[in-house]
This record gives C-alpha cells, structure tokens and sequence, in this order.
C-alpha cells in the first residue's frame, strides 16, 4: 500500500441508481466465497516493489495504481501480477478517492459513460457526480488490467486511506464514490470485491458506511503476526467479514483469517 502506516441500516443515504444494484450487491457480499485458506499467508505488493525479488506466500495482492486513482498507474503491473498468479491466488487492488477535479470529463477522470449512468442515481448532483467518479475509477482500472494481462483478478480491493484526497465536509461524497466503484465493478467482474482499510481511517472517510462489499482486510500497522492476528474476527469495519489482516515486514505480509 502507499503507506504502512449507508447503511442500508441507518439510513445514512438514499438508496441509489440502481437500489437493485445495490440490494444484489448485499446479497453478494453475504454469500461471498472466502479465497483464503484460514491460517495461510501471502503478500501486497505495488509500484514501491517494482524491480524487487518476488515475495514468497500462498496468495499475492498487485497495486494497480501508483498510489492515487486515475492518472497513476503501475508501470510493473503486468510483471508482479505474473508472479502473484504462480501462486495460484493473484489478486489486485486499486487506490480510490475523491475529489471535485475528478468530476472533469476530460480524458482522465470521469467517464461520460459513468456520468450518463449518474443520472439514473436518487440523489443530488453532487452525490451523483461522486457515484460517477466512483464508477470512471472503476473503469478506467479495469481497463488498464486488461491491457496488463491482469483480467482474471481473484478479487478486488479497494484501498480507502486518508492520504488520498477526500471530502471532509461532506462524506456523503465519499460514499457515493465508493457505491459507484463497488457497483461498476459488480457489473463488471465476477470476483469478490473487498475493502482495505483501518478502522478509524474508515470512520474518517465514510463516517461508518456498511458497504455491500464481500470481505475486509485490515491493515494493523504492526510487525509481529502475533499482534495481527488480534484484529481478526467475524465482522471489519465496514460490516463485511474479515479475510485479511495485514502485517509489516520487508514487504507488506497478508494473514488469512
């Protein structure tokens, strides 16, 4: 990761674009297949490690982004994602964020797909601006994959830090952007789609949002296993199950709950 460092319950927000979208998306999340064999480990890996030996592990987590969303991308993704999938486990994750420059269509933020698809979301034009720059990372991201032969993701994660940009007057920005990546990405791909996030850069950002993810991977912060593996349980931060704990080492170290 760059740094080591609404609820449908609650009624936060209306429900959006597609509130059928959103509903499958639930549903998903809640029948959601976990990858990761229980006890098994494996690493994250992004632009930082490009050129580096390969870690060792059971799974591997590929950067697609360098660091913030739209124009930085992963000029090694293809490489490290070859290595990931000899594990037998590849997948990826993208930086998200938002700010009121992506709501440009201008080549590099969003979409006029995305903003076209926006219209149809119950919420104000702001909100529907954020789902739109929401939905354009999203695709921009699975296109850059495509042409970096890392299609065939086992899941996607969405990395939500706050040293990436964001709203901190109205989370409700922040929120929309993510529903648009989770729901562009459920029309898209078929793999679980998880959350990367601490717990209190959560609450920062969302204010709590319960998203219609599949799993959650918590970054700890510490080095030891020992001290990870506390972080595990039956429910994240965002309401979804935990799949992962994240630990520091001369690469970042992933635990499978």
């Amino acid at each position: 990761m760059k740094s080591h460092v609404i609820s449908w319950r609650g009624a936060i927000w209306a429900v959006p674009v597609a509130g059928l979208i959103a509903l499958v998306s639930n549903a998903s999340a809640a029948a959601a297949f976990d990858l990761y064999v229980s006890g098994s480990s494996g690493y994250d890996v992004s632009y930082l490690q490009c050129g580096s030996a390969t870690p060792s592990g059971t799974f591997g987590i590929v950067g697609l982004n360098a660091g913030y969303p739209f124009t930085y991308y992963n000029g090694c993704l293809a490489t490290e994602f070859a290595a990931a999938q000899r594990t037998g486990n590849a997948a990826l994750y993208i930086n998200t964020g938002y700010d009121p420059t992506y709501t440009a269509v201008d080549g590099i933020h969003s979409t006029q797909d995305c903003v076209t698809k926006s219209a149809g979301i119950n919420a104000t034009l702001d909100q529907q601006s954020a789902w739109a720059v929401g939905c354009s990372e999203a695709e921009r991201d699975i296109a850059y994959a495509s042409t970096q032969s890392a299609s065939s993701s086992s899941a996607w994660w969405l990395d939500v830090e706050t040293a990436n940009s964001w709203s901190t007057t109205d989370l409700s920005l922040n929120r929309y952007t993510l529903q648009g990546i989770i729901d562009t990405l459920r029309a898209t791909v078929t793999s679980p789609i998880g959350i990367y996030s601490t717990p209190s850069q959560w609450t920062t950002i969302t204010g709590g949002y319960q998203a219609p993810a599949d799993a959650d991977w918590v970054a700890t912060g510490v080095r030891s296993l020992k001290r990870a593996k506390q972080d595990c349980g039956p429910t994240g931060f965002s309401g979804s199950p935990i799949w992962l704990v994240q630990y520091l080492g001369t690469t970042d170290r992933d635990y499978a709950c």
